[in-house]
């Protein structure tokens, strides 16, 4: 018989710790490197193009004796009968033997290692003293991408805010994001200027680093528009086809991924090796292959730099076991025997 721990969104809410997260994910990237972790290939379904889909990512974290996936859905027309559009569940097991360890509930939890991964690019291949941040996207993810990067990169000292779709939102995000930033991450913004920034081109001229975290199937952020020095973490394009970054851009950077197999499928290097902006070998590496020394990182205060980040299963597993160490030593969680 197995006993497995059930943790919901509340639970999460207790055990799941930005701090935790960031390490966990650092060190999930070091073990890719070092061979200790593998992810295995992507599945996906699309229900209705662009509307509802699924997707399972798994993968096997041997640094920590856990394998596992992440089941996400995405159904747009939720949002129609004030559900949520995304939903997601972390199944972890055991690897030595296969038994059952804990199912997570998903939202929460993506959300945090989205966030951790984008900072962590940021942390090792940005400039130094990296001052402005520009958030492209200002849904779900913003916060959790503000949050992360202040922890992970504190030279950040301004926060500009944009959203194409949404410019209200982008507005009313920097005027709730402190405090949002102190209740759900314990992150204090004291210091921070955050702030909308309606002017696309203008905020990319003045930014240091550049997270895009939107579901866009064509390029926001212009070639022309960047600076020398840049560093962009790309989240948004998790899926083929999408693209928030002109291809040009890829082809004048040092590029980096998380997994380079799943980049060349879906994501920014997808569509810019698609498009003849950057061949497959011209990718830097991955960003643990720099953790571990076996790849350089930037070269000089004028590289621009990108980070495509997709997201792997392996990020999901590390901030799962964060959150279940802390639930077996607190007793949260409800202990179910199948």
């Amino acid at each position: 018989m197995a006993e497995i721990r059930v943790l919901g969104a509340a639970e999460l809410k207790q055990v799941l710790l930005l701090d935790d997260v960031l390490a966990g994910v650092q060190q999930a990237y070091l073990a890719k490197a070092q061979g200790k972790a593998e992810t295995f290939p992507l599945v996906f379904h699309d229900f209705s193009p662009k509307a509802a889909d699924m997707d399972i990512k798994s993968g096997h974290l041997g640094s920590e004796g856990v394998f596992g996936l992440k089941l996400v859905s995405f159904f747009e027309d939720n949002i129609r009968c004030g559900q949520a559009p995304l939903s997601a569940l972390v199944a972890l097991f055991r690897a030595g033997t296969g038994r059952p360890l804990a199912v997570l509930e998903g939202s929460a939890l993506t959300g945090m290692r989205t966030g951790a991964a984008a900072a962590l690019g940021a942390k090792y291949l940005a400039r130094e003293n990296s001052r402005v941040l520009l958030v492209v996207g200002a849904g779900h993810q913003c916060v959790y991408q503000v949050g992360a990067m202040l922890r992970a990169v504190p030279s950040v000292r301004r926060v500009l805010l944009h959203d194409a779709k949404n410019p209200a939102q982008a507005r009313e995000k920097a005027t709730a994001l402190p405090s949002a930033l102190e209740r759900e991450l314990g992150v204090y913004a004291a210091g921070v200027s955050i702030e909308p920034a309606p002017d696309l081109a203008a905020a990319v001229g003045q930014s240091d680093i550049i997270v895009t975290a939107t579901p866009s199937y064509k390029p926001l952020v212009q070639a022309a528009w960047v600076r020398p020095g840049t560093h962009f973490s790309c989240v948004g394009a998790d899926l083929a086809g999408k693209q928030e970054l002109d291809g040009a851009i890829l082809a004048g950077a040092r590029v980096y991924t998380d997994d380079t197999p799943q980049c060349l499928a879906v994501g920014e290097v997808e569509m810019a090796v698609k498009q003849g902006f950057l061949a497959p070998q011209e990718i830097a590496g991955e960003l643990g292959q720099v953790l571990a020394g076996q790849k350089p990182g930037r070269t000089g205060d004028g590289d621009i730099t990108v980070f495509d980040t997709t997201g792997i299963a392996l990020q999901d597993l590390a901030a799962a076991v964060c959150a279940l160490r802390r639930a077996e030593a607190m007793g949260v969680g409800t202990v179910v025997q199948l």
